[in-house]
This record gives C-alpha cells, sequence and structure tokens, in this order.
C-alpha cells in the first residue's frame, strides 16, 4: 500500500503534510526514530526536533495540494483560510506536550479507496479578506466529521492496533492527543485503521473530549427550507450538509432547531402529527428522530453537552403549554420535567451557571394574547421552576407597537456566564445586570445585519464570542455575513468571519459545542 515507509513507528495526521515525505511523530518535543528513504524501515539515529525544523514543517504544511497531479486530497490538508495556528476553540489553546507535530507523505493515493472520497471531502473556501462577493457558490461536496461506513484499505490495520492506536506512545497517550486535534480532521484519521475508525465513528472520541473538557463549537444554519450549513469559525470553514428528506409539509410549517451532543435536531411538522429529523456528525445522513412525550412547536430550548430542555410552545390544537421535556442525546430519550408556572410560546431558552433559563414568550390565548416580560429558571438538582420578573429584554420601537406574534422571540446569548441580547429594532446589543435585574446597552449590531421584526437573523453564543449571522436586505439571493465578538474585548468590536452568497434570510440556527 505505502511504498518504503515502516507503518508501525506512526500513524498520520493529515492536516500538516511535509514535503519531505516523511512519517513522524513526536513526544516531548523529541523525534524518537528517523527512517531512511532508500533503506525501508532501518533505524537511525535519535534526534531532538530544532525550532528550525519546526518553522520548515509550517511552511511545509502549505505545499501544493495533491489534487494538482490527480492524487485524493484527505479533508483538512489543504485550503485552509486564516493563520493554521487557529486551530479550534481547544486545539489551538491546549499546550500538548504528547504531540508537537505529526506529518506524513503519501507516495499514493490508496490511503483511502477512491470510490469513498465523498464520505470524507470537506468544503473548504476562503476567508473573506481574500473572497471577492461573486465566489460564493463552490463548496457544494458533503462534509462529515468521520466517514460513513464503507469498504478501505487501511494503514496498520492489523489487531494488535485495535488498543494501541499509536503503538510506541500507548493508547491513553494516543487518545490525548486524538482529543487535541480538530474535529474537522477526525475524517481524515477515521482512515488510518479500523482502531482509529472505531474511536471516532462510535463517538467514544468525543466523550472523552466532553470529559476533559475540550469542544469545539460549530455553527449549522439555514438559509434554504432543506439545506443546512455547516461553518467552523476557528478554520473559517464552510461544510455543506447532506439534503433534508423531502416532505412537502414539513417544509412550509413552523420550525425550530437545536444541537445536542453529535446532534443536530430540526422539528416540524407533518400533516397529522410533530415530526423531528435528526442529523448525526458520526454519519454525516439525516434519520428520523424520537417524539417527545408532548410533541409541541414554538417552544423555548438550549443544549448542555448530552442534554438539551425544551419548554412551552404550543400543541398540534395551537393550545399554549407550560410543561418541559429534558432531552438526552446519548439514549435518545426523552424525560418529562416539572411544569413551569406559566404557559408560554415563542420564547427563549439558555443554559446560564447550570441553570436553565426560559426568557419572554406569549402567554394568553387569543384576544387576551400578550407579551411576558419575566422569565423561569428550572435548577437541575432541586428541578424547581423559580420566576424572575423582568428577565426579557423587552420591545423596542416600532416592535413595541405590533401584534404578539407579529415579532421573533427574544434574541439570547449566553457567554461565560452572561448573557446577551440582540436588540433587532434599535440594532443594539444589551447585558443583563444579574444583581439589578435589568438590562444595559453596551454597544452596536454590524449594521448589514438586518431582519424582518427580528425574524431571519442568527444570534448565538458560539464558545467565547457572540455570533451574528445575517445579510442585507437585496433582491434575489443576496449574501449572508457571519460577524463576531469576544465580549471580554470591549466595547462591541464586531469582526467578519466569512460572507457567502446564500440567500440573506436565516430560517433556522443551531451552535454544536463537542
Amino acid at each position: 500500500m505505502l511504498e518504503n515507509r515502516c507503518c508501525k513507528s506512526c500513524l498520520v495526521f493529515a492536516s500538516s503534510c511535509q514535503e519531505e515525505r516523511k512519517w513522524a511523530y513526536m513526544y516531548n518535543g523529541k523525534r524518537p526514530r528517523e527512517f531512511s528513504e532508500s533503506d525501508g524501515c532501518q533505524e537511525t539515529k535519535l534526534s531532538k526536533l530544532s525550532s528550525d525544523d519546526s518553522s520548515s514543517d509550517d511552511n511545509n504544511s502549505n505545499a501544493s495540494s495533491p489534487q494538482d497531479s490527480g492524487d485524493f486530497l484527505l479533508p483538512g490538508s489543504h485550503g485552509q483560510s486564516g493563520d493554521d495556528s487557529k486551530r479550534s476553540d481547544s486545539s489551538s489553546d491546549t499546550d500538548s506536550s504528547l504531540i508537537h507535530h505529526c506529518s506524513i507523505g503519501l507516495d499514493k493515493p490508496d490511503l483511502v479507496n477512491q470510490s469513498d472520497s465523498d464520505s470524507l471531502s470537506d468544503s473548504v473556501e476562503e476567508s473573506p479578506e481574500e473572497q471577492s462577493e461573486d465566489d460564493g457558490e463552490n463548496d457544494d461536496s458533503s462534509f462529515s466529521d468521520s466517514p460513513r461506513d464503507g469498504h478501505r484499505s487501511h494503514a496498520g490495520d492489523s489487531s494488535s492496533d485495535l488498543d494501541a492506536l499509536i503503538q510506541p506512545i500507548g493508547r491513553d497517550n494516543s487518545i490525548s492527543c486524538l482529543i487535541r486535534c480538530s474535529r474537522s480532521d477526525y475524517g481524515s484519521i477515521a482512515s488510518l485503521n479500523r482502531s482509529f475508525r472505531s474511536l471516532i465513528r462510535s463517538g467514544e472520541i468525543y466523550k472523552l473530549r466532553r470529559q476533559n473538557g475540550v469542544v469545539e463549537h460549530w455553527v449549522y444554519f439555514s438559509c434554504h427550507l432543506l439545506q443546512w450549513e455547516a461553518f467552523d469559525p476557528i478554520r473559517h470553514r464552510w461544510m455543506h450538509l447532506p439534503r433534508m428528506p423531502p416532505n412537502e409539509c414539513f417544509i412550509f410549517s413552523d420550525k425550530e432547531s437545536l444541537a445536542v451532543g453529535t446532534e443536530l435536531l430540526v422539528f416540524g411538522k407533518e400533516v397529522t402529527s410533530q415530526v423531528i429529523y435528526r442529523y448525526s456528525i458520526l454519519t454525516n445522513s439525516w434519520t428520523t428522530g424520537t417524539s417527545m412525550n408532548a410533541p409541541r412547536c414554538l417552544f423555548g430550548s438550549a443544549s448542555l453537552g448530552e442534554i438539551a430542555i425544551l419548554a412551552g410552545g404550543c400543541d398540534s390544537q395551537g393550545n399554549i403549554l407550560s410543561s418541559a421535556e429534558m432531552y438526552n442525546s446519548e439514549t435518545q430519550k426523552w424525560e418529562t420535567l416539572p411544569s413551569m408556572n406559566k404557559p408560554r410560546k415563542m420564547c427563549s431558552g439558555v443554559f446560564m451557571d447550570k441553570k436553565f433559563y426560559v426568557i419572554g414568550g406569549i402567554g394568553g390565548a387569543g384576544k387576551d394574547a400578550r407579551v411576558l416580560t419575566c422569565g423561569e429558571e428550572y435548577d437541575l438538582e432541586t428541578k424547581k421552576w423559580t420566576e424572575i420578573p423582568n428577565m426579557s429584554p423587552g420591545r423596542s420601537g416600532a416592535a413595541a407597537e405590533m401584534p404578539a406574534a407579529a415579532v421573533a422571540p427574544p434574541l439570547v446569548a449566553v457567554v461565560n456566564n452572561e448573557l446577551y441580547a440582540a436588540d433587532h429594532a434599535g440594532m443594539e446589543v444589551k447585558k443583563y445586570d444579574k444583581e439589578g435585574n435589568s438590562w444595559l446597552t453596551i454597544g452596536r449590531l454590524p449594521e448589514r445585519a438586518v431582519s424582518m421584526n427580528g425574524w431571519g437573523l442568527a444570534f448565538r453564543a458560539c464558545g467565547d464570542r457572540l455570533i451574528v449571522i445575517g445579510g442585507p436586505r437585496a433582491l434575489g439571493e443576496g449574501f449572508i455575513e457571519i460577524n463576531s465578538w469576544v465580549p471580554s474585548e470591549r466595547p462591541p468590536q464586531w469582526n467578519l468571519l466569512a460572507r457567502k452568497q446564500l440567500g440573506n434570510f436565516v430560517y433556522n440556527c443551531a451552535v454544536m459545542g463537542c
């Protein structure tokens, strides 16, 4: 499979290719072995990697693409926009003494069979600084964190690999290295051998990441009714998800979305019942999700790790609900929770200080429908709801005079256990004062992030930053823009991460942290 290479010495990470075409692994800053090109797997001397070697490796990671010569290209090995030092929320900032650098040279494109290349390919686009406004349609390939099932040739595919992963450093050290890699590279890593593939395809690697506090946040959003895009805000990469199953009733129904664990859930309606479609990053495919105990729409929701809570909303007859449920993505089961103090729909949900909050919404029915200014806090330990007055950011300008159901639910997000809101009418960012139980204006929203009474604009927390997704009003498709701001860097200075020709109306948006 790989000519003149010793497969036992190292397994590869395709995101850092060397021009020298040598296999190497690093342990505590040292290069334990080097191999002769002409002599197969003969061992040579021990050597320490100098700073010059590191610099050379970094420069060589930008070598020309194998596609130029017809070779198969593994995801993560090319086309990165922005600084390569920006690996991921976790992998770029974690000081790992286990592996400082891993590299590979591929003489042949048969590490992965060509027939399965689609499931490992991703869509990579330039950063907005390098991108013109008319080149946003060059990413039609699907992306998966890990490959679909298929027949592949794998380096080191033997029973002895199943426990060791990277044999010279052992299984535990191997896993410590893997959980610090960006999950955009996991499709490549899974192609190395059965042990890697099992670790990633089963989802075990994500459980280990969560246990070790290693999290990457990607944004998933839809500007077309059945099509979803994913965006990695660290590497500035776009990923095109498979199209959702066609269902005419579902297409035109009210939909909510929620990312929990390694799943993206989209809630909608069929002819006579509610339905949930579930996208898994482990299989890169959509399936029908498990139904709630009390199906609903127009609810408030938020996730924390592998669990999510949904509260309020209305049933298929339009009755406003006070009930709530908790979902576990690992068991795919729903648990009924105690009911809120007030029924409400079109509300928003967040996790803050390890408690779940539902904010604002509409209470009452018919002519008695009114906007609620209170919020409610659910304590996961005591399993009790507590009402909090004046927790909703309220409505300003023309939005205050509009019918209750004409305005979008509160646009709220939590970063570092601080609650923020986007005032779409005043184009302002507000912060919640927990002590004074009030809202303070701290800055402006991006000027081009327009909406229709709050609809079509996404305002989300993404790790340590706030994300605004929207676009200017324009005829035709228009552009969508992703802006970010790190609240610890005051005042608000919005950074344009990406611009893409997708349309300028966001139907649904969720952030997956795993």
